[in-house]
């Protein structure tokens, strides 16, 4: 039996799975918590993760210095915080000897496929979201690259996903029982293997991911820009398929916004699940099942960390909007649910605006797991949402990719239909969907009426 090993790199652990080749069973996983400062040889800094929101100045700067339109035409994609060219920017300007002592840039999960092989290089579908490649072509954009200052020495080359990058070293395999000589696949960014993982390899499938982001990710066979606007309001990015691409919208804090309710107002919900085996994001569920459709009229905007999709605004801040005497805290709770699941229509409809076929959404990450937000997003898009057998999303999108790069499987597209297939379907219920339209009307109001009051800087 061959078995293949997925490695997610996330932003508060790591996530080992080890699957069966034949049909995607999971044979064994392990999960490790790391604190978000550690210090080890060799580290210059501490990690700036995705999150972060401090290079708004840089990315205005890279904006003028390429000019708002070329940048679109050369990475297909606006300067954003969340991308790495700004960030690297930041140090430069804020930390120059640090800069200066750099001699190649790595995504986290190339740098894990460095330790493992002694390669260094980029997989494509992470180099898309640097703001450094060229989207279009697959290689690193040199006009980029001059206007901003950037040295191109310092970019690692750019790999595919689907192939290997190199294989176990002896000194790896003394450390973790791997076998030396194991091939190592590219492998793929978060959103990218997540979609591998859940099949959607094939125009007209399209994910819906719930994890401390909210992702809405068609897949297309050209590489679409939105300009319906003087940005696009979503993402176009390399696909981990080959010569593939896929569009996507972003909400910032999806899970995020339910975690920070569990942390803050789910207080007895937390001493219970230290003190039983009671699940506190489970209590609050079944809590906020009790409030109907539409919280009474109170409304959330899950703009805790800014916003992307659409509103591409790093200084958003979220809150709830409606609050009276009659309602408590399982309206504040389900308001939560439907608040992020009103900023994925946002993403949904913004991508079904590109014209790109989208005939099955499939949902994965840990807010899917959940019937009652599953059956809130369906009723809020008014469209059906399937889950699959493929619960480790990512880590078993990366193990795919590994087995058609060791030759277990002739493409992505056979992997995929050898190991996923949908084992559970949720309907929209009419009356709900009736409810939440038009509460999302209200919803789309908020931002512009509130944003000179929501979005400043701290």
């Amino acid at each position: 039996m061959h078995a293949l090993l997925g490695i997610d790199l996330g932003t508060t652990g790591v996530k080992a799975a080890l699957f069966s080749a034949e049909d995607g069973h999971v044979l064994s996983s392990a999960f490790v918590d790391y604190p978000l400062m550690h210090p080890q040889p060799g580290v210059l800094r501490p990690c700036i993760i995705w999150a972060d929101q401090r290079s708004e100045a840089q990315c205005r700067w890279m904006t003028e210095r390429v000019g708002a339109a070329r940048l679109i035409e050369l990475v297909s994609n606006p300067a954003l915080p969340g991308f790495s060219a700004p960030k690297l920017l930041w140090i430069r300007d804020n930390e120059p000897k640090i800069f200066a002592r750099a001699r190649t840039m790595l995504l986290p999960k190339d740098y894990i496929r460095f330790r493992l092989t002694g390669k260094v290089a980029m997989e494509i579908s992470d180099a898309a979201g640097t703001c450094l490649l060229d989207v279009k072509k697959g290689v690193w954009s040199r006009e980029v690259l001059e206007a901003i200052g950037i040295d191109p020495a310092l970019l690692p080359p750019v790999v595919a996903s689907d192939t290997v990058n190199g294989t176990i070293t002896d000194q790896v395999a003394s450390q973790t029982d791997l076998v030396a000589g194991t091939p190592v696949a590219g492998g793929g960014a978060d959103n990218a293997c997540g979609a591998v993982g859940n099949g959607v390899v094939r125009p007209g499938l399209v994910l819906v991911s719930i994890g401390t982001s909210g992702v809405v990710l068609a897949y297309a066979d050209t590489p679409q820009v939105d300009m319906s606007g003087p940005v696009p309001r979503v993402h176009t990015f390399n696909h981990a398929v080959p010569h593939a691409w896929y569009l996507m919208g972003v909400t910032q804090a999806a899970g995020l916004s339910l975690h920070w309710v569990r942390d803050n107002i789910g207080l007895p919900e937390r001493a219970l699940e230290r003190w039983t085996e009671l699940d506190a994001y489970e209590l609050l569920m079944k809590e906020a099942e009790s409030v109907p459709a539409g919280s009474n009229g109170l409304l959330f905007l899950p703009y805790l960390q800014g916003e992307r999709t659409p509103h591409l605004d790093a200084y958003a801040r979220g809150g709830w909007i409606g609050l009276t005497a009659s309602h408590d805290r399982r309206h504040l709770v389900r308001a939560v649910l439907e608040g992020v699941a009103f900023s994925l229509k946002d993403c949904f409809t913004i991508i079904r605006e590109q014209g790109l076929p989208m005939e099955q959404l499939r949902a994965t990450g840990g807010g899917a797991k959940s019937h009652l937000w599953r059956q809130i997003i369906a009723d809020v898009l008014g469209v059906e949402l399937v889950t699959t057998n493929a619960t480790e999303g990512p880590a078993f999108g990366a193990a795919l990719l590994a087995g058609v790069a060791s030759g277990i499987y002739d493409s992505i597209s056979q992997a995929c239909e050898t190991t996923i297939h949908v084992v559970e379907r949720t309907e929209p219920l009419l009356a709900a969907e009736r409810d939440y339209a038009q509460a999302y009307e209200t919803y789309r109001a908020l931002y512009p009426a509130l944003k000179p009051i929501i979005s400043k800087p701290i």
